[in-house]
Protein backbone atom coordinates (compact mmCIF):
# COMPACT_ATOMS: atom_id res chain seq x y z
CA UNK A 1 0.00 0.00 0.00
CA UNK A 2 1.18 3.51 -0.72
CA UNK A 3 -0.38 6.37 1.26
CA UNK A 4 0.46 10.03 1.54
CA UNK A 5 1.98 11.30 4.80
CA UNK A 6 -0.37 12.63 7.47
CA UNK A 7 -1.17 16.32 7.47
CA UNK A 8 -1.69 18.43 10.57
CA UNK A 9 -4.64 20.41 9.25
CA UNK A 10 -7.07 18.18 7.30
CA UNK A 11 -9.25 21.09 6.15
CA UNK A 12 -6.23 22.64 4.38
CA UNK A 13 -4.99 19.42 2.77
CA UNK A 14 -5.06 18.95 -0.97
CA UNK A 15 -8.11 17.26 -2.45
CA UNK A 16 -7.31 13.69 -3.49
CA UNK A 17 -10.69 13.11 -5.13
CA UNK A 18 -12.87 15.81 -6.68
CA UNK A 19 -16.35 15.32 -8.07
CA UNK A 20 -17.95 18.44 -9.56
CA UNK A 21 -21.55 18.85 -10.70
CA UNK A 22 -22.33 15.14 -10.79
CA UNK A 23 -25.84 14.18 -11.91
CA UNK A 24 -27.36 10.74 -12.45
CA UNK A 25 -30.86 9.73 -13.52
CA UNK A 26 -32.52 6.33 -13.77
CA UNK A 27 -35.36 6.83 -16.22
CA UNK A 28 -37.66 9.50 -14.77
CA UNK A 29 -36.00 9.34 -11.33
CA UNK A 30 -33.25 11.92 -10.77
CA UNK A 31 -31.03 10.16 -8.23
CA UNK A 32 -28.27 12.80 -8.16
CA UNK A 33 -28.48 16.43 -9.18
CA UNK A 34 -25.39 18.66 -9.50
CA UNK A 35 -23.50 17.22 -6.51
CA UNK A 36 -19.96 18.37 -5.70
CA UNK A 37 -17.68 16.47 -3.31
CA UNK A 38 -14.05 16.87 -2.27
CA UNK A 39 -12.16 14.25 -0.28
CA UNK A 40 -8.86 15.36 1.31
CA UNK A 41 -5.82 13.58 2.67
CA UNK A 42 -5.94 12.85 6.38
CA UNK A 43 -9.62 13.74 6.67
CA UNK A 44 -12.74 11.73 7.56
CA UNK A 45 -15.50 13.12 5.37
CA UNK A 46 -18.97 11.97 6.50
CA UNK A 47 -21.82 11.62 4.01
CA UNK A 48 -25.24 12.14 5.57
CA UNK A 49 -28.80 12.03 4.28
CA UNK A 50 -32.05 10.14 4.49
CA UNK A 51 -32.57 6.88 2.63
CA UNK A 52 -33.31 7.88 -0.94
CA UNK A 53 -31.26 11.07 -0.65
CA UNK A 54 -28.70 9.79 -3.17
CA UNK A 55 -25.92 8.45 -0.92
CA UNK A 56 -25.79 4.99 -2.48
CA UNK A 57 -25.83 6.41 -6.00
CA UNK A 58 -23.01 8.82 -5.12
CA UNK A 59 -20.93 5.97 -3.67
CA UNK A 60 -21.45 3.94 -6.85
CA UNK A 61 -20.35 6.90 -8.97
CA UNK A 62 -17.24 7.34 -6.80
CA UNK A 63 -16.32 3.65 -7.11
CA UNK A 64 -17.19 3.30 -10.81
CA UNK A 65 -20.27 1.09 -10.45
CA UNK A 66 -22.32 3.90 -12.07
CA UNK A 67 -21.13 6.54 -14.50
CA UNK A 68 -22.49 10.03 -13.91
CA UNK A 69 -24.60 11.54 -16.71
CA UNK A 70 -22.74 14.83 -16.29
CA UNK A 71 -20.01 16.41 -14.19
CA UNK A 72 -16.23 16.04 -13.86
CA UNK A 73 -14.15 13.51 -11.90
CA UNK A 74 -10.52 14.10 -10.87
CA UNK A 75 -7.97 12.15 -8.84
CA UNK A 76 -5.13 14.34 -7.53
CA UNK A 77 -6.02 16.97 -10.11
CA UNK A 78 -5.96 14.61 -13.10
CA UNK A 79 -9.23 14.01 -15.00
CA UNK A 80 -10.62 10.46 -14.85
CA UNK A 81 -11.91 9.79 -18.35
CA UNK A 82 -12.88 6.15 -17.85
CA UNK A 83 -14.18 5.74 -14.26
CA UNK A 84 -14.66 1.98 -14.23
CA UNK A 85 -14.31 0.04 -10.95
CA UNK A 86 -10.97 -1.45 -12.05
CA UNK A 87 -9.62 1.91 -13.22
CA UNK A 88 -10.58 3.66 -9.99
CA UNK A 89 -9.11 0.90 -7.84
CA UNK A 90 -5.84 1.22 -9.73
CA UNK A 91 -5.94 4.98 -9.06
CA UNK A 92 -6.30 4.34 -5.33
CA UNK A 93 -10.08 4.50 -4.69
CA UNK A 94 -10.97 1.53 -2.49
CA UNK A 95 -14.25 0.63 -0.73
CA UNK A 96 -15.43 -1.36 2.29
CA UNK A 97 -19.12 -2.11 1.92
CA UNK A 98 -21.74 -3.11 4.46
CA UNK A 99 -22.14 -6.41 2.56
CA UNK A 100 -18.62 -7.80 2.62
CA UNK A 101 -16.97 -9.20 -0.51
CA UNK A 102 -15.20 -12.03 1.34
CA UNK A 103 -15.70 -15.62 0.21
CA UNK A 104 -16.83 -17.42 3.39
CA UNK A 105 -15.52 -20.93 2.60
CA UNK A 106 -11.98 -19.81 1.78
CA UNK A 107 -9.15 -18.95 4.15
CA UNK A 108 -8.29 -15.45 5.29
CA UNK A 109 -5.08 -15.48 3.23
CA UNK A 110 -6.88 -16.61 0.07
CA UNK A 111 -9.46 -13.86 0.53
CA UNK A 112 -6.82 -11.19 1.08
CA UNK A 113 -5.03 -11.92 -2.18
CA UNK A 114 -7.78 -13.39 -4.35
CA UNK A 115 -6.89 -12.69 -7.98
CA UNK A 116 -3.31 -11.87 -6.95
CA UNK A 117 -2.21 -15.16 -5.38
CA UNK A 118 1.61 -15.50 -5.35
CA UNK A 119 2.90 -18.31 -7.54
CA UNK A 120 6.21 -20.00 -8.25
CA UNK A 121 6.63 -21.86 -11.54
CA UNK A 122 2.90 -21.83 -12.04
CA UNK A 123 2.08 -23.25 -8.61
CA UNK A 124 0.64 -21.45 -5.60
CA UNK A 125 3.39 -20.38 -3.23
CA UNK A 126 1.62 -20.99 0.09
CA UNK A 127 4.59 -19.88 2.17
CA UNK A 128 4.72 -16.50 0.45
CA UNK A 129 0.92 -16.22 0.69
CA UNK A 130 1.01 -16.79 4.46
CA UNK A 131 3.86 -14.26 4.92
CA UNK A 132 2.01 -11.58 2.98
CA UNK A 133 -1.24 -12.35 4.78
CA UNK A 134 0.48 -12.25 8.17
CA UNK A 135 1.79 -8.74 7.48
CA UNK A 136 -1.61 -7.54 6.20
CA UNK A 137 -3.38 -8.89 9.29
CA UNK A 138 -0.79 -7.38 11.65
CA UNK A 139 -1.26 -4.00 9.97
CA UNK A 140 -4.92 -3.92 11.09
CA UNK A 141 -4.27 -5.33 14.56
CA UNK A 142 -5.39 -8.90 13.85
CA UNK A 143 -2.26 -10.40 15.38
CA UNK A 144 -4.16 -13.39 16.78
CA UNK A 145 -5.92 -14.35 13.54
CA UNK A 146 -4.32 -17.14 11.53
CA UNK A 147 -3.95 -16.64 7.75
CA UNK A 148 -5.31 -20.20 7.43
CA UNK A 149 -8.52 -19.47 9.37
CA UNK A 150 -11.74 -20.00 7.41
CA UNK A 151 -13.58 -16.68 7.03
CA UNK A 152 -17.07 -17.94 7.90
CA UNK A 153 -15.83 -19.06 11.33
CA UNK A 154 -14.68 -15.56 12.29
CA UNK A 155 -16.74 -13.04 14.31
CA UNK A 156 -18.41 -10.22 12.38
CA UNK A 157 -15.98 -7.56 13.62
CA UNK A 158 -12.98 -9.67 12.63
CA UNK A 159 -14.42 -10.23 9.15
CA UNK A 160 -14.86 -6.47 8.83
CA UNK A 161 -11.19 -5.90 9.67
CA UNK A 162 -10.16 -8.65 7.23
CA UNK A 163 -12.07 -6.73 4.55
CA UNK A 164 -10.13 -3.59 5.46
CA UNK A 165 -6.87 -5.54 5.36
CA UNK A 166 -7.83 -6.76 1.88
CA UNK A 167 -8.36 -3.18 0.74
CA UNK A 168 -5.01 -2.12 2.20
CA UNK A 169 -3.14 -4.79 0.24
CA UNK A 170 -3.92 -2.89 -2.96
CA UNK A 171 -0.92 -1.34 -4.69
CA UNK A 172 -2.31 2.18 -4.19
CA UNK A 173 -4.65 3.38 -1.44
CA UNK A 174 -5.54 7.06 -1.53
CA UNK A 175 -9.27 7.00 -0.72
CA UNK A 176 -11.32 4.47 1.26
CA UNK A 177 -15.11 4.57 1.18
CA UNK A 178 -16.77 3.00 4.25
CA UNK A 179 -20.44 2.21 3.66
CA UNK A 180 -22.31 1.44 6.90
CA UNK A 181 -19.39 -0.60 8.32
CA UNK A 182 -20.77 -0.97 11.88
CA UNK A 183 -24.32 -2.15 11.12
CA UNK A 184 -23.65 -5.76 12.15
CA UNK A 185 -21.22 -4.96 14.97
CA UNK A 186 -21.69 -4.68 18.73
CA UNK A 187 -20.97 -1.40 20.48
CA UNK A 188 -17.51 -2.56 21.57
CA UNK A 189 -16.71 -3.88 18.09
CA UNK A 190 -17.87 -0.63 16.51
CA UNK A 191 -15.65 1.37 18.84
CA UNK A 192 -12.64 -0.71 17.85
CA UNK A 193 -13.37 -0.25 14.14
CA UNK A 194 -13.71 3.53 14.54
CA UNK A 195 -10.34 3.64 16.27
CA UNK A 196 -8.80 1.84 13.32
CA UNK A 197 -10.40 4.28 10.87
CA UNK A 198 -8.85 7.13 12.86
CA UNK A 199 -5.44 5.49 12.44
CA UNK A 200 -6.00 5.25 8.69
CA UNK A 201 -6.92 8.94 8.62
CA UNK A 202 -3.78 9.81 10.59
CA UNK A 203 -1.68 7.89 8.05
CA UNK A 204 -2.86 10.30 5.34
CA UNK A 205 -5.68 8.31 3.72
CA UNK A 206 -8.80 10.23 2.64
CA UNK A 207 -11.89 8.62 4.19
CA UNK A 208 -15.50 8.86 3.06
CA UNK A 209 -17.66 7.55 5.92
CA UNK A 210 -21.34 6.73 5.43
CA UNK A 211 -23.54 5.77 8.38
CA UNK A 212 -27.02 6.30 9.82
CA UNK A 213 -25.51 6.54 13.31
CA UNK A 214 -25.12 10.23 14.02
CA UNK A 215 -23.00 9.62 17.12
CA UNK A 216 -20.35 7.96 14.94
CA UNK A 217 -20.21 10.97 12.63
CA UNK A 218 -19.55 13.29 15.56
CA UNK A 219 -16.93 10.94 16.97
CA UNK A 220 -14.72 10.58 13.88
CA UNK A 221 -15.90 13.17 11.34
CA UNK A 222 -13.80 16.17 10.29
CA UNK A 223 -16.19 17.32 7.54
CA UNK A 224 -19.76 16.49 6.57
CA UNK A 225 -21.69 16.68 3.31
CA UNK A 226 -25.47 16.35 3.52
CA UNK A 227 -27.59 15.17 0.58
CA UNK A 228 -31.32 15.72 0.34
CA UNK A 229 -33.57 14.53 -2.52
CA UNK A 230 -30.53 13.80 -4.69
CA UNK A 231 -29.02 17.27 -4.33
CA UNK A 232 -26.45 18.93 -2.10
CA UNK A 233 -28.11 20.28 1.04
CA UNK A 234 -25.11 21.51 3.06
CA UNK A 235 -21.39 20.86 3.48
CA UNK A 236 -19.01 22.09 6.15
CA UNK A 237 -16.76 21.30 9.13
CA UNK A 238 -18.27 18.78 11.55
CA UNK A 239 -17.44 21.16 14.41
CA UNK A 240 -20.10 23.58 13.13
CA UNK A 241 -22.91 21.04 13.60
CA UNK A 242 -24.80 19.59 16.51
CA UNK A 243 -27.31 16.76 16.22
CA UNK A 244 -30.34 19.03 15.76
CA UNK A 245 -28.69 21.09 13.02
CA UNK A 246 -27.53 17.98 11.18
CA UNK A 247 -30.97 16.35 11.33
CA UNK A 248 -32.58 19.56 10.05
CA UNK A 249 -30.15 19.62 7.11
CA UNK A 250 -30.95 15.99 6.31
CA UNK A 251 -34.75 16.08 6.46
CA UNK A 252 -35.41 19.73 5.58
CA UNK A 253 -37.40 20.35 8.74
CA UNK A 254 -36.84 20.52 12.46
CA UNK A 255 -37.60 17.37 14.43
CA UNK A 256 -38.39 18.44 17.96
CA UNK A 257 -38.84 14.89 19.22
CA UNK A 258 -38.22 11.65 17.38
CA UNK A 259 -40.34 9.61 19.74
CA UNK A 260 -44.13 9.83 20.05
CA UNK A 261 -45.51 11.26 23.25
CA UNK A 262 -49.04 10.00 22.85
CA UNK A 263 -49.02 7.01 25.21
CA UNK A 264 -52.41 6.29 26.73
CA UNK A 265 -53.38 4.21 29.75
CA UNK A 266 -53.13 0.56 28.59
CA UNK A 267 -56.38 -1.30 28.11
CA UNK A 268 -57.30 -4.94 28.52
CA UNK A 269 -54.70 -7.74 28.23
CA UNK A 270 -54.11 -8.82 24.63
CA UNK A 271 -51.22 -11.21 25.16
CA UNK A 272 -50.60 -13.37 28.20
CA UNK A 273 -47.48 -15.55 28.38
CA UNK A 274 -46.97 -17.98 31.23
CA UNK A 275 -44.15 -20.49 31.77
CA UNK A 276 -42.78 -20.14 28.24
CA UNK A 277 -39.80 -22.47 27.97
CA UNK A 278 -37.80 -22.71 24.74
CA UNK A 279 -35.70 -25.74 25.62
CA UNK A 280 -35.81 -28.48 28.23
CA UNK A 281 -34.26 -27.35 31.49
CA UNK A 282 -34.09 -23.75 30.30
CA UNK A 283 -35.58 -20.69 32.03
CA UNK A 284 -39.28 -19.84 31.84
CA UNK A 285 -40.73 -16.47 30.88
CA UNK A 286 -43.92 -14.77 32.09
CA UNK A 287 -45.29 -11.43 30.88
CA UNK A 288 -48.42 -9.61 29.74
CA UNK A 289 -49.10 -7.12 26.95
CA UNK A 290 -52.13 -4.85 27.02
CA UNK A 291 -53.98 -3.12 24.21
CA UNK A 292 -52.56 0.31 23.47
CA UNK A 293 -49.24 -0.57 25.14
CA UNK A 294 -45.72 -0.56 23.70
CA UNK A 295 -43.61 -3.18 25.48
CA UNK A 296 -39.87 -2.96 24.93
CA UNK A 297 -37.62 -5.99 25.24
CA UNK A 298 -33.98 -5.24 26.00
CA UNK A 299 -30.84 -7.20 26.71
CA UNK A 300 -27.36 -7.85 25.41
CA UNK A 301 -26.61 -9.84 22.25
CA UNK A 302 -27.29 -13.49 22.98
CA UNK A 303 -29.80 -12.74 25.74
CA UNK A 304 -32.62 -14.44 23.82
CA UNK A 305 -34.59 -11.40 22.65
CA UNK A 306 -35.08 -12.38 19.01
CA UNK A 307 -35.49 -16.04 19.97
CA UNK A 308 -38.38 -15.09 22.24
CA UNK A 309 -40.12 -13.26 19.39
CA UNK A 310 -39.67 -16.22 17.04
CA UNK A 311 -41.20 -18.53 19.65
CA UNK A 312 -44.18 -16.20 20.11
CA UNK A 313 -44.67 -16.23 16.35
CA UNK A 314 -44.46 -20.00 16.14
CA UNK A 315 -41.30 -19.92 14.01
CA UNK A 316 -39.27 -21.87 16.58
CA UNK A 317 -40.71 -24.55 18.89
CA UNK A 318 -41.26 -24.34 22.64
CA UNK A 319 -41.22 -27.23 25.10
CA UNK A 320 -43.63 -25.76 27.67
CA UNK A 321 -45.82 -22.79 28.45
CA UNK A 322 -49.13 -21.16 27.64
CA UNK A 323 -49.84 -18.29 25.25
CA UNK A 324 -53.18 -16.48 25.29
CA UNK A 325 -54.16 -13.97 22.61
CA UNK A 326 -57.17 -11.82 23.48
CA UNK A 327 -58.24 -14.32 26.15
CA UNK A 328 -57.95 -17.43 23.98
CA UNK A 329 -55.21 -20.04 24.38
CA UNK A 330 -53.14 -20.59 21.26
CA UNK A 331 -50.54 -23.28 20.66
CA UNK A 332 -47.62 -21.78 18.66
CA UNK A 333 -47.44 -24.67 16.20
CA UNK A 334 -46.35 -22.45 13.33
CA UNK A 335 -46.42 -18.91 11.92
CA UNK A 336 -49.74 -19.45 10.15
CA UNK A 337 -51.42 -20.39 13.44
CA UNK A 338 -50.10 -17.28 15.18
CA UNK A 339 -50.99 -15.05 12.22
CA UNK A 340 -54.54 -16.37 12.36
CA UNK A 341 -54.56 -15.61 16.08
CA UNK A 342 -53.64 -11.98 15.34
CA UNK A 343 -49.85 -11.72 15.72
CA UNK A 344 -47.62 -10.14 13.08
CA UNK A 345 -43.80 -10.16 13.14
CA UNK A 346 -41.48 -7.68 11.41
CA UNK A 347 -38.13 -9.43 11.40
CA UNK A 348 -34.68 -7.99 12.04
CA UNK A 349 -33.37 -9.01 8.62
CA UNK A 350 -36.10 -7.80 6.30
CA UNK A 351 -34.14 -8.72 3.16
CA UNK A 352 -33.57 -12.37 4.12
CA UNK A 353 -36.55 -13.23 6.35
CA UNK A 354 -39.17 -10.69 5.32
CA UNK A 355 -39.23 -9.33 1.80
CA UNK A 356 -39.41 -11.19 -1.49
CA UNK A 357 -37.14 -8.95 -3.57
CA UNK A 358 -38.17 -10.26 -6.99
CA UNK A 359 -41.84 -9.42 -6.35
CA UNK A 360 -43.46 -6.00 -6.64
CA UNK A 361 -44.26 -3.72 -3.74
CA UNK A 362 -47.96 -4.53 -3.96
CA UNK A 363 -47.32 -8.30 -4.16
CA UNK A 364 -45.11 -8.13 -1.06
CA UNK A 365 -47.90 -6.40 0.84
CA UNK A 366 -50.71 -8.79 -0.15
CA UNK A 367 -48.84 -12.10 0.04
CA UNK A 368 -49.57 -12.73 3.74
CA UNK A 369 -53.31 -12.22 3.18
CA UNK A 370 -53.85 -14.32 0.04
CA UNK A 371 -55.63 -17.15 1.85
CA UNK A 372 -58.06 -14.67 3.35
CA UNK A 373 -58.97 -12.89 0.14
CA UNK A 374 -58.07 -15.03 -2.86
CA UNK A 375 -60.29 -17.73 -4.29
CA UNK A 376 -57.43 -20.14 -4.94
CA UNK A 377 -54.60 -18.51 -2.96
CA UNK A 378 -52.86 -17.38 -6.14
CA UNK A 379 -53.71 -13.76 -6.89
CA UNK A 380 -55.13 -11.05 -4.63
CA UNK A 381 -58.60 -9.77 -5.52
CA UNK A 382 -58.90 -6.16 -6.63
CA UNK A 383 -60.38 -5.15 -3.27
CA UNK A 384 -57.28 -6.41 -1.46
CA UNK A 385 -54.95 -4.65 -3.90
CA UNK A 386 -56.88 -1.41 -3.40
CA UNK A 387 -56.68 -1.82 0.37
CA UNK A 388 -52.93 -2.46 0.12
CA UNK A 389 -52.49 0.71 -1.94
CA UNK A 390 -54.41 2.75 0.64
CA UNK A 391 -52.20 1.41 3.42
CA UNK A 392 -49.06 2.28 1.46
CA UNK A 393 -50.44 5.76 0.81
CA UNK A 394 -51.18 6.25 4.51
CA UNK A 395 -47.62 5.22 5.38
CA UNK A 396 -46.29 7.76 2.85
CA UNK A 397 -44.30 5.18 0.92
CA UNK A 398 -41.90 6.82 -1.52
CA UNK A 399 -42.09 4.91 -4.81
CA UNK A 400 -42.75 5.70 -8.46
CA UNK A 401 -45.21 2.80 -8.73
CA UNK A 402 -46.43 0.04 -6.44
CA UNK A 403 -45.71 -2.35 -9.32
CA UNK A 404 -41.95 -1.78 -9.14
CA UNK A 405 -39.75 -4.43 -7.44
CA UNK A 406 -39.53 -3.99 -3.69
CA UNK A 407 -35.73 -4.37 -3.97
CA UNK A 408 -35.58 -0.89 -5.54
CA UNK A 409 -36.76 0.79 -2.33
CA UNK A 410 -34.66 2.29 0.44
CA UNK A 411 -34.44 0.54 3.82
CA UNK A 412 -37.02 2.78 5.46
CA UNK A 413 -39.52 2.25 2.65
CA UNK A 414 -38.93 -1.51 2.69
CA UNK A 415 -39.83 -1.49 6.37
CA UNK A 416 -43.05 0.34 5.52
CA UNK A 417 -43.89 -2.37 2.99
CA UNK A 418 -43.51 -5.06 5.67
CA UNK A 419 -45.63 -3.01 8.05
CA UNK A 420 -48.35 -2.61 5.41
CA UNK A 421 -48.26 -6.39 4.83
CA UNK A 422 -49.07 -7.08 8.46
CA UNK A 423 -51.64 -4.31 8.78
CA UNK A 424 -53.51 -5.91 5.88
CA UNK A 425 -53.90 -9.08 7.99
CA UNK A 426 -55.83 -7.06 10.65
CA UNK A 427 -53.51 -7.96 13.53
CA UNK A 428 -54.13 -7.46 17.24
CA UNK A 429 -50.45 -7.57 18.15
CA UNK A 430 -47.45 -6.37 16.14
CA UNK A 431 -43.92 -7.45 17.03
CA UNK A 432 -40.93 -5.42 15.78
CA UNK A 433 -37.41 -6.88 15.87
CA UNK A 434 -34.83 -4.07 15.42
CA UNK A 435 -37.39 -1.96 13.50
CA UNK A 436 -35.00 0.81 12.40
CA UNK A 437 -31.88 -1.21 11.55
CA UNK A 438 -30.25 0.48 8.55
CA UNK A 439 -32.84 3.28 8.46
CA UNK A 440 -31.99 6.98 8.41
CA UNK A 441 -33.08 9.45 11.07
CA UNK A 442 -35.93 11.00 9.07
CA UNK A 443 -37.46 7.61 8.28
CA UNK A 444 -36.98 6.61 11.92
CA UNK A 445 -39.10 9.54 13.06
CA UNK A 446 -41.85 8.58 10.62
CA UNK A 447 -41.78 4.94 11.76
CA UNK A 448 -41.87 5.92 15.45
CA UNK A 449 -44.96 8.04 14.77
CA UNK A 450 -46.63 5.11 12.98
CA UNK A 451 -45.84 2.77 15.88
CA UNK A 452 -47.25 5.30 18.36
CA UNK A 453 -50.42 5.72 16.28
CA UNK A 454 -50.89 1.94 16.08
CA UNK A 455 -50.69 1.71 19.86
CA UNK A 456 -53.15 4.58 20.18
CA UNK A 457 -55.55 2.66 17.93
CA UNK A 458 -55.55 -0.22 20.43
CA UNK A 459 -52.96 -2.62 19.06
CA UNK A 460 -50.46 -4.24 21.38
CA UNK A 461 -46.87 -3.51 20.31
CA UNK A 462 -43.66 -5.36 21.22
CA UNK A 463 -40.32 -3.79 20.22
CA UNK A 464 -36.87 -5.39 20.46
CA UNK A 465 -34.03 -2.93 19.93
CA UNK A 466 -30.30 -2.89 20.62
CA UNK A 467 -30.34 0.92 20.46
CA UNK A 468 -31.22 1.92 24.00
CA UNK A 469 -32.43 5.50 23.28
CA UNK A 470 -34.93 3.98 20.83
CA UNK A 471 -36.03 1.29 23.27
CA UNK A 472 -36.57 3.77 26.11
CA UNK A 473 -38.05 6.45 23.87
CA UNK A 474 -40.73 4.17 22.45
CA UNK A 475 -41.67 1.79 25.24
CA UNK A 476 -44.16 2.27 28.08
CA UNK A 477 -42.16 -0.35 29.98
CA UNK A 478 -39.13 -2.50 29.24
CA UNK A 479 -38.63 -6.20 29.92
CA UNK A 480 -34.90 -6.93 30.23
CA UNK A 481 -33.61 -10.41 29.35
CA UNK A 482 -30.41 -12.13 30.42
CA UNK A 483 -29.48 -15.67 29.38
CA UNK A 484 -33.00 -16.29 28.13
CA UNK A 485 -34.69 -15.28 31.41
CA UNK A 486 -36.38 -12.08 32.58
CA UNK A 487 -33.84 -10.14 34.61
CA UNK A 488 -36.26 -7.36 35.51
CA UNK A 489 -38.84 -4.85 34.34
CA UNK A 490 -38.43 -1.08 34.04
CA UNK A 491 -40.84 1.82 33.59
CA UNK A 492 -40.78 4.77 31.19
CA UNK A 493 -38.46 6.83 33.39
CA UNK A 494 -35.72 4.21 33.22
CA UNK A 495 -32.22 5.15 32.09
CA UNK A 496 -29.81 3.36 29.78
CA UNK A 497 -27.75 2.51 32.87
CA UNK A 498 -30.78 0.78 34.41
CA UNK A 499 -31.18 -1.44 31.34
CA UNK A 500 -27.48 -2.29 31.16
CA UNK A 501 -27.33 -3.07 34.88
CA UNK A 502 -30.08 -5.66 34.54
CA UNK A 503 -28.79 -6.99 31.21
CA UNK A 504 -25.32 -7.61 32.62
CA UNK A 505 -26.57 -9.29 35.80
CA UNK A 506 -26.11 -6.36 38.15
CA UNK A 507 -29.64 -6.59 39.47
CA UNK A 508 -32.38 -3.99 39.69
CA UNK A 509 -31.65 -0.90 41.74
CA UNK A 510 -33.94 -0.10 44.70
CA UNK A 511 -37.22 1.57 43.70
CA UNK A 512 -39.25 4.09 45.61
CA UNK A 513 -42.52 3.52 43.80
CA UNK A 514 -44.31 0.87 41.80
CA UNK A 515 -47.55 0.58 39.93
CA UNK A 516 -49.14 -2.52 41.34
CA UNK A 517 -51.90 -2.68 38.74
CA UNK A 518 -49.60 -3.94 35.99
CA UNK A 519 -46.31 -4.65 37.69
CA UNK A 520 -44.73 -1.53 36.16
CA UNK A 521 -41.74 -0.21 38.08
CA UNK A 522 -40.68 3.43 37.83
CA UNK A 523 -36.94 3.02 37.46
CA UNK A 524 -36.40 6.75 37.50
CA UNK A 525 -37.93 7.28 40.91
Amino acid sequence: MSAAPALAAPAEAAAVLELDGASKAFGPVQALSNVTLRLRRGQVHCLAGENGAGKSTLIKVLTGAHRADSGSFRIEGEPVTNPTPAALRSLGVQAVYQELSLLPHLSVAENLFMGRLPAHKGLLDRGDLRRRARKALDDVGLNNVSPDAIVERLPAATRQLVEIAKVLTADTVKVIVFDEPTTALTEAESKGLLEHIKRLRDSGVAILYVTHRLEEMFEIGDWVTVLRDGGLSESGPMSEYDEDKLITAMVGREITSLYPDTHKVPGTPLLRVRGLQRESGGPTIDFDLRSGEILGIGGLLGSGRSELLLSLFGATPIVAGEIQVDGKSVKPTGPRTMMNAGIGLLTEDRKVLGLLPELSIRENVTIASLRRGSRHGLLPPQEMSDEADKLLDSLRLRAGSYNQPVSTLSGGNQQKVLLARWLLTKPKILVFDEPTKGIDVGAKGELYTVIGNLADSGLGIIVVSSYLPELLGLADRVLVLKDGAVAGELGRAASEEDVLRLASGGGQRPQSSANGSNGKVDAGA
